[in-house]
């Protein structure tokens, strides 16, 4: 594209206010590529400057003379000499540069899909593929952007465990276009929010999912308050944003909202809401079912899901709301949520009829003890944990994750997960310390595979077994080396040891 063309887009987004300064060169240049790391500079490029937490891109303006046409830069950067023909734009936020940049370069192809973002401390993931996997089954195909994979058409791309850089975001869209998505469904994080990765983007509609204390600390949120405004940003770059009525701060979410504003709820009331939720643990099945009703039903539904939990029922909800946007039958979206299945996340692998088994990432205290606290929920004949926790990795973890399952579960399978450079013994013993500090029973056994057969060989009729830490991870990383190990295929060949 023609530079001007591109600056001039990026002054026209309607979400924003971008203004810059022509310090250098022209604007009426043929220009390629957009992008922020150095090393992906095309000929004719642009490279813009961005200045992180610990790299600052300014450094490396030296590394794309003679191949660049144009640099972005900060207004008060110091830049070094550079060729008479090189264009130097100047602003005052090179990430919100790169972001309306990188959009109008790929042709502003978030305006050629019905674009959905999700926001919240937990829920991002499952409501995602409960919102992809409706849409798909109605005929809409869509398009994923997740912490766990990518996905266009048929192909999956393991993610990044975070909203990706701008420039990236707007390739996968126009990648998206290109495979006939019609539309997409992405996680938005409070640091993509944050640091402008979504900027320009006018999504369709924003989901807010719930907002616990997280995420905290440096190269992440100076406090709460600051948490809180990069969730709510959300809503001021939608058309529609569908939001929790039961999250304590919601009114603090949208209060600066300039989208229309939907509700969801269990609680309170809302534009949807479940009524009479039931959980059910049966032949090796564990869920829920509830009556969906609300002020914007004309009918109630009922409701099954084959998975556990309240948070499950809130998950739902969102993307229960969502789907109404679009021409989605009763009947399809029933039968899509009963069987909807988010890799690693809560998820149930059958086998046995007398006990059920499921795979989840839980790979903190916090996580385990809100997975286990609901799982206690179902009044099992036990619950049976197994889990490891990594090497090269802060001790207090395995403290902390085995007096957690020490006290909520009945017995702990204790296991290898990524030691790295440690020796499995050493963690094992060091959760050992943390499950001493309860009543908790512990079983060690350093092969995951053999704790696995351990687990289904010795399950007893109403149990819950849960495989925890690795969810989506297909791998082990021992003594630096990585090492292919998917859970589903290590229950698939200890089936048959046992059947044999």
């Amino acid at each position: 594209m023609i530079l001007s063309e591109i600056l001039k887009k990026c002054t026209e987004n309607e979400c924003t206010n971008f203004t810059y300064e022509l310090v250098k060169g022209r604007e009426d240049i043929f220009v390629t590529n957009v992008t922020s790391d150095s090393r992906k500079v095309e000929e004719d490029g642009v490279f813009v400057a961005i200045k992180g937490a610990v790299v600052d891109g300014h450094k490396f303006i030296g590394n794309v003379l003679g191949k660049a046409k144009a640099i972005v830069v900060d207004k008060d950067a110091t830049l070094p000499e550079t060729p008479d023909d090189l264009t130097i734009i100047a602003t005052d936020n090179t990430r919100l540069a790169l972001a309306l940049m990188s959009a109008a370069n790929y042709g502003n192809p978030d305006k050629e899909l019905f674009t959905i973002g999700i926001t919240g401390t937990k829920g991002k993931t499952t409501t995602t593929y409960m919102i992809k996997n409706v849409l798909e089954n109605c005929g809409i195909k869509t398009g994923l952007i997740g912490t766990i994979e990518t996905i266009i058409g048929e192909e999956h791309i393991p993610s990044e465990n975070t909203t990706p850089e701008s420039s990236q975001i707007h390739e996968t869209f126009r990648k998206m276009v290109n495979a006939g998505c019609e539309a997409v469904v992405m996680e938005v994080s409070s640091q993509g929010l944050k640091l402008d990765r979504t900027a320009g983007i006018m999504f369709n509609i924003g989901v807010f999912t719930n907002l616990e204390p997280d995420h905290i600390g440096p190269n992440e949120h100076a406090d709460f308050e600051e948490y809180l405004e990069c969730k709510a940003k959300l809503f001021r770059q939608c058309t529609t944003g569908i939001v929790n009525a039961d999250d304590e701060h919601v009114s603090k979410i949208i209060e600066k909202a300039t989208c229309k504003i939907e509700t969801y709820g269990i609680d309170k009331d809302a534009d949807l809401k479940a009524d009479n939720i039931e959980l059910f643990h049966e032949g090796g099945n564990i869920g829920l079912t509830y009556k969906l009703t609300g002020k914007a039903m004309d009918e109630d539904l009922d409701v099954k899901l084959n998975l556990p939990g309240r948070f499950s029922v809130y998950n739902s909800l969102s993307a229960i709301a969502v789907t109404r946007h679009f021409n989605v039958s009763n009947e399809n979206l029933l039968k899509t949520l009963l069987d909807v299945k988010v890799k690693g996340r809560i998820e149930l692998v059958k086998v046995s009829d007398k006990f059920s088994l499921m795979i989840d990432y839980a790979h903190n205290a916090m996580s385990l003890e809100s997975l286990l606290t609901t799982l206690r929920e179902y009044n099992p004949h036990r619950i049976v944990t197994l889990f490891g926790c990594g090497g090269n990795r802060s001790r207090d973890r395995r403290f902390e994750m085995g007096e957690v399952s020490g006290r909520l579960s009945d017995l702990t399978i204790i296991t290898s997960d990524n030691p790295r450079d440690e020796e499995p013994e050493a963690i094992i013993q060091d959760i050992i310390t943390g499950i001493s500090k309860t009543n908790g029973k512990h079983v060690d056994i350093v092969n995951r595979k053999e704790a696995i057969k351990y687990a289904i060989a010795n399950g007893e009729p109403g149990d819950i077994i849960v495989l925890a830490g690795k969810g989506h991870e297909d791998y082990q990383i021992i003594k630096g080396v990585k090492h292919h190990m998917d859970e589903r295929e290590l229950i698939a060949e200890v089936l048959e040891e046992l059947k044999r």
